[in-house]
């Protein structure tokens, strides 16, 4: 098979050919149709802490259709297309059966999705609807992370939210929030590359303002927000959310900073801010966010802004480490 390997930190991917994955007892293999190229990914090449390196084969947003099963996989055939959910579990601790799985001791991230084919478990695997395409199931994983953070943040009806960053897990968080009923949702960003995607995902305003943010942000919600969801990850914007939310409101993290930060625990404290953080999501979740998909939903479907090859994958990859107009890149490695 070809597949899109790390050659090492700050290098380019390289497209090289790899032996045929066979699945063992309890895997099976899946063809990928379409696999999602996400921030964390381009951070992994960059970044010893993720521990990544030399043969990684990165991807985790990806959905494809079944073509092998190892011994004892059971529910599943082959030629059934399914969305792969990146959490890796034992599928039988209490953790699991409870859809928790990201709290099983054997929890671990699957990849390999920049591949045309790739190993995965059956307890990870969402059978797509008939009237999903394989894009749709590549989508499901970062829609199933913006739900998780919505759902925690405790959003209500007649809220205003602001939502820091116009990222796909940020237009996806203001997709959710106009759904739980927030009456008004800002997105704020430092470029206008996604103001009409921000629009039609659900925003009622797009707001840029380098000199302002603050004053920005509040003019445009008419008031302080009742809740901030922070999904940059970047050093500052934790003590900026501080300035942007109303005293008893909820700051959501999102974003993923893998480097120190300071804010003044005084300003949060003096306004009695709730800080909650939020990482991965449940099978309940994500199952959520596909049946929105299979319901209509149509605006989660704007993110995506390109399909390209896997032979075109290194110097997409690369291009994206540089902010443009791009938001959600697809890999079709079959074509």
């Amino acid at each position: 098979m070809r597949a899109a390997i790390m050659q090492g930190l700050h290098k380019p991917l390289l497209v090289e050919t790899l032996p045929d994955p066979t699945p063992s007892e309890g895997e099976l293999v899946v063809r990928v149709g379409r696999c999602g190229i996400c921030g964390s990914d381009l951070h992994m090449t960059e970044d010893a802490g993720y521990g990544k390196g030399a043969g990684t084969i990165l991807g985790h947003e990806f959905a494809g259709e079944i073509v092998a099963l190892g011994k004892g996989v059971e529910g599943l055939a082959t030629g059934d297309l399914v969305s792969v959910s990146p959490l890796k579990s034992c599928g039988q601790c209490a953790a699991c059966r409870a859809g928790e799985v990201a709290w099983c001791s054997r929890f671990g991230l699957q990849e390999g999705g920049y591949a045309e084919y790739a190993l995965t478990r059956p307890n990870q695997c969402v059978k797509l609807p008939a009237s999903l395409s394989l894009a749709d199931g590549a989508i499901v994983e970062p829609l199933a992370v913006a739900r998780h953070g919505v759902t925690l943040s405790g959003v209500r009806p007649g809220d205003r939210v602001l939502v820091l960053g116009a990222g796909p897990i940020g237009l996806a968080v203001a997709f959710w929030a106009r759904r739980a009923g927030a009456t008004r949702v800002v997105l704020q960003d430092v470029a206008e590359y996604q103001r009409e995607r921000a629009l039609e995902m659900g925003a009622t305003d797009f707001v840029v303002d380098r000199e302002d943010p603050i004053g920005a942000s509040t003019r445009a919600l008419g008031g302080l927000a009742d809740i901030v969801f922070e999904c940059v990850g970047i050093p500052g914007l934790i003590a900026q959310a501080v300035a942007q939310v109303r005293p008893r409101g909820t700051i959501l993290l999102l974003g993923l900073c893998n480097q120190p930060d300071t804010f003044n625990s005084f300003a949060m404290l003096s306004k009695e801010i709730r800080l909650v953080t939020s990482a991965f999501f449940t099978r309940g979740e994500y199952e959520a966010s596909l049946d929105a998909l299979e319901r209509g939903a149509a605006e989660p479907r704007a993110m995506v802004t390109q399909t390209i090859s896997l032979a075109e994958t290194p110097d997409i990859f690369e291009s994206l480490k540089r902010r443009t107009h791009q938001c959600k890149v697809m890999i079709d490695p079959g074509e």
